[in-house]
Parts: C-alpha cells; structure tokens; sequence
C-alpha cells in the first residue's frame, strides 16, 4: 500500500482535520500522482455535511486536482515520471457501457467511481485530493501544459468542465445572447468560455456590487435582478441562460428572459427541486436542460482550449489548515472565485 495523509471529515458533525490513510498500490494502468494544488468546490460542503444524501466517512473531499506523475504502472503509455497531470470528478468507470464508449465516462452505468464520497471496484471507500497523493487509471489523469498557472488550473476540473461542456452542446457561441446566473465559481467561468466562444454574455446577479468584476471578466452587460425594471428590460432577450448558483432559488422569472426556443441550463444543483410553471416553458417552446461535469475526452478539450486561449480561474490560494474559513466564505460568496489549496502546507 502507498501511505498518504490529507484532510478528512470523519462525520457530517465534524470538522475536516489531518488524517493518515493508504492508497492501492499500482496496477499496471495506474499513475500515482503527488498532488501540487486542490481547488475548493461547493460540493466538497455538501457531501461532508450531508446535505445531498448520506456520505461514506471518514471522507477526504476535493475533485479538482493537479501534481505531477510520480510513478507509473508497466503498461502506462501516456503519462511519464514528472509529467504534470490531473484529475477531475471521477477516477473509474467501466470503459464498456454506451456512456463510456460515448466519451461520457461520468455516466458509466456500470460500474462508475467518483473522486471521493464513492466506493472504487473492490469495495473500498475512494478519498479525493485534500491529500498528498493519489492513484488512478491513466485513462483517468488528464495532460495540463506547461504554459498554464498550475494552480489556477485546479478548478477547470469542476467549475470548467461543469460550464464548458453545456456550453459545447449547446452551439453556443456567434450570434448568441448568453446569460449567466451566478458569479461565483462556476459562473465566472461561464462567462469566461462564452466570451472566447464568441457569444454576447450577460451576468445576472442579486448583488449590484459585482458588476464590475463582471466587466473585468469580459462580460458585455450586468443586470441586477432584484430591479425590477432592469428584469423588465431583458425579457425575451436570451438564446441562452447557465444557471451556476448552488443554493435554493425561484428560476421562473429567469425563464421569462428567454427568447422563444431558448434553453436554460442548470449546472448549479441546488438541494431543492424546483417549481416550474408549464405554461412558463410552453409559452415560447423554452427547454430547461441539465450538464454533469463532462466525460473525459471532453476535459481534455477544455484543458487545451484553456492553454491555446490562456484562460485559467481567478483564485485564492489557502493553506489546508484554512479550510473551514474557506467554507464559511464560500457560504457568504465571499471569495473571487475559487479557493485553491496548496498541499505544500499539509
């Protein structure tokens, strides 16, 4: 076995603290990767609290994740020692089901492994990235160039995958008008990718205060959505909306700002379903759509667009024993946009 050590929750009641545990030792597909940077997701709250379904503790979160290539088993082919790589919202799948075959690994129906929170193939617990190494299928580990910022790259994994690839789907790009809900991890993203897809962005958000960071982003208007007038002027205005935000809220007047034939998306996932009034999609043949992450030939297109258009999240880098502050700002909206971890301070 591999020795590690990381942060665990080791109950829904608890606070993560330092924690050593073993990884599997090395298959002959598999890379052990020493992880450089973790990014902080929303997730990585709701799953040590429980607050989407009951969890597996002791329970090392994180998903977002880059380091360097360790070691390899004797018939990787991709991947060599001190190559950078990483690893995003999954480690496993079966490679064999319509899904997989599909590129749309996320999906397996067979036998799929989350990053943590999961149980992998022989019915051990999977523990994430707040850690010092970890070790997956080469399928699993993803290329990241040397050009990039390393750890601005960590939440590409997450919060670009999760806007990127709805955004793919759905064509968007010239001629569209996109609007995004939300501008904090996953939403500064999605403005991000739907300026370098070409679209006319628009960000809607409850806090007029953050529309210059809107601006800075490469946003090309702001509405505040609790003005009302402002709310009237943009109905039917949007081919598009994302909708990143991750805690309970009322969609239907957003679905008015869309044109007939528009499509909504949800990337956010917030804990309660929501109310949809029929008549609000019937009239104007709108389409409330929903993206998982994105398979993993699809990362790795978004991690090459990211290094051919230079583009990387805005973050905030932490050290590990800062984790709680970290979700408690993250609570409050309070970062721009995304906590990184440095695993040097674990």
């Amino acid at each position: 076995m591999i020795a590690a050590k990381g942060y665990a929750a080791q109950s829904a009641e608890s606070d993560l603290t330092p924690w050593n545990f073993e990884r599997r030792e090395l298959g002959p597909h598999d890379v052990l990767i020493n992880i450089a940077y973790c990014g902080v997701c929303h997730t990585d709250i709701h799953l040590t609290r429980n607050e989407w379904f009951p969890g597996i503790f002791p329970m090392v979160p994180g998903h977002e994740i880059v380091g360097h290539i360790a070691e390899v088993g004797s018939h990787v082919k991709n991947f060599k020692q001190g190559d950078r790589a990483a690893v995003g919202v999954m480690v496993d799948s079966c490679l064999h089901c319509e899904d997989c075959l599909n590129g749309q690994e996320q999906f397996c129906s067979i036998s799929p492994v989350l990053t943590y929170n999961n149980l992998d193939k022989t019915g051990t617990p999977a523990y994430g990235g707040y850690a010092s190494n970890i070790v997956v299928p080469e399928h699993f580990a993803l290329h990241v160039a040397e050009k990039l910022d390393f750890a601005a790259v960590a939440p590409l994994l997450c919060a670009g995958i999760t806007t990127y690839s709805p955004l793919r789907k759905w064509k968007v790009g010239e001629s569209h008008k996109l609007a995004v809900v939300g501008l904090g991890g996953l939403g500064h993203m999605a403005v991000k990718f739907g300026v370098a897809f070409g679209a006319e962005v628009t960000v809607l958000s409850t806090s007029p205060n953050k529309a210059e960071a809107a601006k800075k982003l490469g946003a090309h208007h702001f509405v505040v959505t609790k003005d009302e007038e402002q709310m009237k002027e943009a109905l039917k205005s949007f081919h598009f909306i994302i909708d990143t935000v991750a805690a309970d809220h009322d969609i239907n007047p957003y679905l008015a700002l869309l044109k007939t034939n528009g499509v909504y998306i949800n990337v956010g996932m917030p804990a309660e379903p929501w109310k949809l009034s029929s008549f609000s999609l019937a009239t104007g043949n709108k389409v409330v759509a929903g993206s998982g992450a994105g398979g993993l030939p699809e990362t790795q297109e978004m991690l090459d667009f990211c290094a051919e258009h230079n583009i990387v999240c805005d973050i905030e880098l932490i050290n590990i024993k800062d984790i709680h502050t970290a979700f408690e700002r993250m609570l409050k909206g309070d970062v721009l946009y995304r906590f990184v971890i440095d695993m040097a301070t674990l």
